[in-house]
């Protein structure tokens, strides 16, 4: 029946992410000990101070359809996150608020974009922007880094990738995969390199943007002259454990914000009004509020660094924010362990699977075909097990 559907989904791959997680949840449906370290998902529960604003928010009857971009108080309380954690200055009409992050890159990629328009997707890049890309009819343009360069692209890499096709550049920081976190400088270096092409759009994806361990968080948009061409994409789900409320946001010169608004009157329209009245009070909460999770994400990363770190073949760097590690496991490629042959990423990570039980991802769904990645989102002792296990299929 492939052949009845739409060339547009038979082309489109499957997240790697979400069907690993599937696969684990099949075999733990069997009976199997599966320990998931595969999903970008906080291990932790919403505040509570968020949850009594969803249930006052019920009390209070709020059941209607939103705004299109979402509710005032809401965009008043983005616009004020924004110039209190970012110094970046927006008015309502630059702010539209989406049903997770993920639709706000899609809206920005579909009012952008057009057929044969080519996005350089620094690797490794989330594992949905190609697809997303590729979904609006652009190009998606893989700019190559390595654990050795801690994946990072430089401004000379920049600089040669972009072409008279190059219309945007997507990149996420802290970054998923990876872990990496780009400084205000390195940030500026890259800047100085667009500064040259002032056609070419920026999509800079702020998701993990307090789950960060070595200081202040650099915004592109925070220089003047990127300001008017970046789009800066946020949410809720990783800080404040809201994978399942699915709100995001953007804040995006206004010509752009406008776009996405009407894109998204014609696909969703507004976001769930009782998921909008608790973001408004997450997002006034000081940031001291969600300390806690950040704390423990920060332990349980050196935790399973000093593991990893024991089991040769593994190369990994310390990844700055997020909750990922993201070695590079090529020293097992063309080995056959426990008669198993393993040629790729993708089947180390089966391989992991299937004779450790332990799910993670394949570095091939994030652009980068010698890593694969492991989520910290977990207890230390299910990390402790799940990284005993590994260790042990291999020796």
């Amino acid at each position: 029946m492939k052949e009845k559907l739409s060339d547009r989904i038979n082309s489109m791959a499957t997240s790697q992410t979400l069907a690993m997680a599937a696969k684990a949840r099949e075999l733990k449906a069997e009976g199997k000990d599966i320990i998931g370290l595969s999903l970008g998902e906080p291990d932790f529960n919403t505040p509570d101070f968020i949850k009594d604003a969803a249930i006052q928010a019920i009390n209070d009857n709020y059941n209607s359809y939103t705004p299109v971009d979402g509710y005032v108080e809401l965009k008043d309380a983005i616009i004020e996150k924004f110039k209190r954690d970012n110094d970046l200055t927006y008015n309502r009409s630059q702010i539209v608020v989406s049903t997770g992050a993920k639709q706000s890159l899609a809206n920005v990629a579909m009012v952008v974009l057009n057929p044969g328009d080519e996005v350089l997707l620094p690797c490794p890049y989330w594992v949905s922007y190609a697809e997303i890309v590729k979904l609006a009819e652009g190009v998606p343009v893989e700019v190559p880094t390595s654990v050795e360069t801690n994946f990072k692209i430089t401004p000379e890499q920049l600089e040669d990738a972009i072409t008279p096709k190059t219309k945007m550049i997507w990149y996420s920081s802290p970054c998923n995969p990876s872990g990496m976190v780009y400084s205000k400088e390195e940030l500026r270096a890259l800047a100085d390199v667009l500064k040259k092409y002032p056609d070419i759009v920026v999509v800079s994806d702020e998701i993990y943007e307090h789950i960060n361990f070595v200081g202040e968080h650099a915004s592109m948009a925070q220089f003047e002259d990127m300001y008017d061409r970046t789009v800066t994409v946020n949410g809720v789900s990783k800080a404040f454990a809201m994978t399942g409320w699915r709100i995001g946001y953007i804040g995006a010169p206004e010509y752009i914000a406008r776009a996405c608004n009407k894109m998204q009157g014609q696909i969703t329209s507004g976001a769930n009004c009782i998921a909008q009245r608790a973001v408004i009070t997450a997002l006034e909460a000081p940031v001291s509020k969600i300390s806690h999770m950040i704390d423990t994400f920060k332990s349980r990363r050196k935790l399973i660094i000093d593991l990893l770190n024991e089991i040769d073949g593994f190369v990994t760097t310390e990844p700055e924010g997020a909750f990922y590690v993201f070695p590079n496991i090529s020293a097992f490629f063309g080995k056959t362990i426990d008669g198993y042959k393993i040629e790729n990423a993708g089947d180390f990570s089966m391989f992991l699977l299937e004779k450790a039980n332990v799910a993670t991802v394949t570095g091939e769904a994030f652009g980068n075909p010698d890593c694969i990645r492991i989520s910290y989102a977990a207890s230390e002792d299910q990390i402790e097990e799940a990284i005993k296990r590994i260790k042990e299929v291999l020796s």
